[in-house]
C-alpha cells in the first residue's frame, strides 16, 4: 500500500474504530482490575521510519537500565533489517507486520494481539506520531501499561483513549528526547498530567557505535576494488552520495543534476577520491543514469550492492557522506564517519541525526512544513527549500573534511 492510502485509513477507518475500541478498552479494564507494577516485558511500536530504529535506541537503553526490563519490537516488514544495525532487540523478540496489501495488514493485526499475549508483555510503548492504527495496537495488545502521544487541546488529532500514560509530544525538542520522555513515563513513581515532567539532556541520547571488526572492513575493501580494480585502501578516500529519498515525502530529494554537479567537482578537484552512488537495490537504475551523467572513471554506481546490515562497515571505512535526509542519514551514526545531511521539509532540530554530521538546511520560512499535526503530509508541490541548497554551499561544506588546510 502506498503511503496516500495508510493515511487515508488510517483517519476515515481509524478514528471511528479508536472511538468504539475506547469502549471496549475501558469495559476490559474495569472488569480485569490490572495492577500496575513496574514493566518487566516492555514492547515498543515503531511501523514507518527506518531512522527512528536508531533514534530509540537510547530511549531502550534507558528503560532496560532504570528498570532492567526485557524489550520487544514490533515494526513493518520491510523495515526490520534497521533494528539489525544495533541490535539492541533478539530476533526473537521482533513481530513484523506485512503492510504490502490490506489482507496481510488485517491478518497480522490479529497475530499481533495473540503474540502480545503469548509474550506475556505488560507495557506497550507506540512511538508512532498519533497514528491511530498503533492506537489500536496498543489498546489491544493486553498489556498493564500503555504509553503514548496523547493530543490533549490540539485539534484533529485524536485516536481514542486507550492510553493508561499520556504524554506530551513536544515539537520544540528533537524526537530522541521524546522518545525518552515515554519511557521516563513509563517508570514513573507518580501520576501526571501530562508526562512527561523530567529534564532530558542532551547525555541521555547519546547513541552508542557500531562493533565493526578489521575482517569485515578488510571484506568490504575487497566488494569496492571488484567493482574498481585500480582502488587501493592507502591510496583512495571513499566518499559516499546517497542521492535518493524514499517514497514517504519525495519533497526530501535534492535536484539530481546538483548530486551530479558535485559530484563532478569533488572528483576533479580530488585525485584520490573514489565516489560511490549508495541506494537500495530498487535505486539502482536511477543511481546509473547519475553515474553515466558525473562521467568519470572514479565514480561508482554502488546502489543494492550490500544489506541495510552492511552499511556500518562501508560507513567504517568511508571519509564522509552526503545524503538527503532519510534512513542512511541515521544509520551512519553508529559510526564515526562525517556525514552531511540535506534537510527542506523537515528540520534537524527534530530529526538530526544523533552521530557526527553536519546539517546542510535553507531555512525557509515554509520549512519545516510536515510535522505530527499534519501526518508528515505536506500541500508543497515545489521544494525551494532545497533548491535554495547550492552545489557550492555543499562543496564548501564537505571540503572542510575532505582538505581541512584550504578552507
Amino acid at each position: 500500500m502506498n503511503v496516500d492510502l495508510m493515511r487515508k485509513i488510517d483517519y476515515y477507518a481509524g478514528v471511528p474504530l479508536t472511538f468504539i475500541a475506547t469502549g471496549i478498552v475501558k469495559l476490559m479494564d474495569r472488569l480485569s482490575q490490572p495492577t500496575r507494577a513496574m514493566p518487566k516485558r516492555v514492547l515498543f511500536i515503531e511501523l514507518s521510519e527506518m531512522g527512528s530504529a536508531i533514534l530509540v535506541d537510547p530511549a531502550m537503553q534507558k528503560i532496560k537500565h532504570d528498570a532492567g526490563a526485557e524489550l520487544f519490537f514490533t515494526i513493518f516488514e520491510s523495515n526490520k533489517a534497521s533494528l539489525k544495525l544495533l541490535g539492541t532487540i533478539p530476533d526473537e523478540n521482533i513481530f513484523t507486520i506485512r503492510e504490502s496489501n490490506l489482507f496481510l495488514l488485517a491478518f497480522d493485526t490479529l497475530r499481533f494481539f495473540w503474540w502480545t499475549r503469548e509474550q506475556r508483555i505488560d507495557s506497550v510503548i507506540d512511538l508512532e506520531l498519533f497514528s491511530r492504527y498503533t492506537a489500536l495496537l496498543t489498546g489491544f495488545s493486553g498489556a498493564t501499561n500503555r504509553v503514548g502521544y496523547y493530543g490533549f487541546h490540539n485539534e484533529g488529532l485524536y485516536r481514542g483513549e486507550m492510553l493508561t500514560h499520556r504524554v506530551a509530544y513536544n515539537p520544540h525538542i528533537h524526537i530522541a528526547k521524546n522518545f525518552v520522555a515515554l519511557t521516563n513515563a513509563l517508570t514513573s513513581d507518580h501520576e501526571e498530567t501530562p508526562y512527561s515532567k523530567t529534564l532530558i539532556t542532551d547525555d541521555d541520547i547519546k547513541l552508542r557505535k557500531a562493533e565493526i571488526d578489521a575482517a569485515a572492513q578488510r571484506t568490504m575493501h575487497a566488494l569496492v576494488r571488484e567493482c574498481y580494480p585500480d582502488y587501493d585502501s592507502e591510496k583512495h578516500r571513499i566518499v559516499l552520495v546517497n542521492p535518493n529519498a524514499s517514497e514517504l515525502l519525495v519533497q526530501r530529494r535534492w535536484m539530481p543534476e546538483r548530486y551530479v554537479q558535485l559530484a563532478q567537482e569533488v572528483l576533479d578537484a580530488y585525485p584520490d577520491v573514489l565516489l560511490l552512488l549508495t541506494g537500495a537495490p530498487s535505486e539502482r537504475d536511477e543511481a546509473e543514469g547519475m553515474s553515466r551523467a558525473i562521467d568519470r572513471d572514479r565514480c561508482i554506481n554502488f546502489a543494492g550492492k550490500l544489506k541495510l546490515t552492511d552499511l556500518p562497515v562501508l560507513y567504517s571505512i568511508a571519509t564522509l557522506m552526503v545524503t538527503n535526509d532519510s534512513g542512511p542519514g541515521h544509520f551512519s551514526s553508529i559510526t564515526d564517519m562525517p556525514t552531511f545531511v540535506l534537510f527542506g521539509p523537515e528540520t534537524p532540530s527534530l530529526y538530526g541525526s544523533l552521530g557526527n554530521f553536519t546539517p546542510i538546511y535553507a531555512g525557509l520560512a515554509c520549512s519545516p512544513c510536515v510535522s505530527a499535526a499534519n501526518h508528515r503530509k505536506t500541500a508543497c508541490e515545489d521544494n525551494v527549500c532545497l533548491k535554495a541548497i547550492t552545489v557550492d554551499q555543499v562543496y564548501k561544506e564537505i571540503s572542510r573534511v575532505l582538505s581541512p588546510a584550504r578552507v
